[in-house]
């Protein structure tokens, strides 16, 4: 089983490389943090003798992809699995970030996601089933005021996700999108949890068991997984209230949230 992760060296595209490793399956891992890439694989070598192959790559960068797709037609490698992780987001409304912060969340979210996507696709093992997963959010749920791109870019992936599983089932394709809450990957993501106190305990998500379970609902052919009961029920009242209902609601409760993270951060 050949694996492609991106974003491997964050803490969700380790805890994934780990699950994967631990099954014995050979990894291809890609990531900007080149020295982040080296511990990580080194890591996976020595608890799990695992077979793994990293390569650096800017995935916003056309030329950065193609000197790391080079590589892997100089091994002939096909893969049979795809965990698109790689993300970015900035706390701060849309007028109090910078306009090139703004842009990149769509550059690395989407436009870097479909970039891979359409490269890994076109080096799958057409011989196995090919397994294919998007991270996208629980945000991606609802219209979110503080964090509309971010949350507009997972919108995106979990609609692109679910048409293309549509689109791609006659291929033997298996898409899955994973749409977690919070997830403590960095001390950024710790101090933002911690801002928004209960709600933000209760849909944070531990990454070893988002990863183990996430694989697993990849192998049984899902096409969704939303970890921890509290985030499956809060995705309903995406479904069931209007956007404008929720968009007053998730910015009053937000921007509170957002302040203090700000002030745990000293900006």
């Amino acid at each position: 089983m050949n694996v492609f992760i991106t974003g491997a060296s964050g803490g969700l595209g380790r805890a994934i490389a780990a699950e994967c490793a631990s099954r014995g399956y050979r990894l291809f891992l890609t990531d900007i943090n080149e020295e982040g890439l080296h511990c990580l694989q080194n890591g996976l070598e020595r608890q799990y003798g695992a077979c793994v192959v990293t390569k650096a790559c800017d995935l916003t960068n056309d030329e950065s992809v193609d000197e790391m797709l080079a590589v892997i037609d100089e091994r002939g490698i096909r893969f049979d699995m795809l965990f698109n992780i790689a993300g970015v987001d900035y706390e701060g409304g849309f007028l109090d970030r910078e306009r090139g912060s703004v842009v990149k969340i769509v550059s690395l979210n989407i436009e870097a996601t479909l970039r891979i996507t359409h490269a890994i696709l076109s080096r799958r093992n057409r011989e196995k089933t090919f397994s294919l997963v998007f991270v996208s959010s629980l945000a991606s749920m609802y219209p979110m005021p503080l964090k509309a791109t971010y949350a507009a870019s997972k919108r995106f992936l979990t609609d692109f996700a679910e048409a293309l599983r549509q689109e791609l089932k006659s291929q033997n394709v298996k898409v899955l999108t994973l749409c977690p809450g919070g997830l403590p990957t960095t001390e950024e993501a710790i101090n933002g949890i911690n801002a928004q106190g209960f709600w933000g305990n209760v849909t944070t998500n531990r990454l070893e068991e988002v990863a183990y379970k996430t694989v697993e609902k990849v192998q049984k052919g899902r096409s969704m997984y939303i970890p921890g009961a509290v985030n499956n029920v809060l995705s309903l009242f995406g479904k069931i209230v209007p956007r404008s209902v929720i968009a007053a609601v998730i910015y009053k409760r937000w921007s509170g949230a957002q302040e203090k993270w700000l002030c745990l951060e000293g900006k």
